[in-house]
């Protein structure tokens, strides 16, 4: 038998203590990195909770969408104008109204 070698030795595959903890230089420079950016952290933790979550529109804006469509449905294109109407009265940003009608669009044609 082959006898294992001292990274085989560490139980499985398993981190060693050392590696796990981080160093004292490691810890340095995570204090130094947070004493300087650590203000931004909170700001990004709140911008990352406010985005959209993928999936469904709520109801009340895919109804003022779909409004909007039935009276338009001969030319189902909106404005520039129409969608910041459209967006001011959903509370969607235009990304989300874009992305409604292309979507929505396809659908018509298929």
């Amino acid at each position: 038998e082959v006898a294992p070698s001292s990274d085989e030795e560490l139980s499985g595959g398993e981190l060693d203590v050392h590696e796990a903890q981080p160093s004292g230089e490691d810890r340095e420079l995570k204090d130094k990195l947070f004493r300087r950016f650590g203000g931004h952290i909170g700001t990004l933790k709140l911008e990352f909770s406010k985005k959209k979550k993928k999936g469904k529109l709520p109801k009340e804006a895919r109804q003022t969408l779909l409004g909007w469509w039935d009276v338009h449905y001969k030319w189902p294109y909106p404005t520039e104008s129409d969608k910041i109407a459209l967006a001011a009265s959903t509370g969607l940003d235009q990304k989300q109204i874009n992305n409604w009608f292309i979507n929505q669009l396809q659908h018509w044609w298929l």
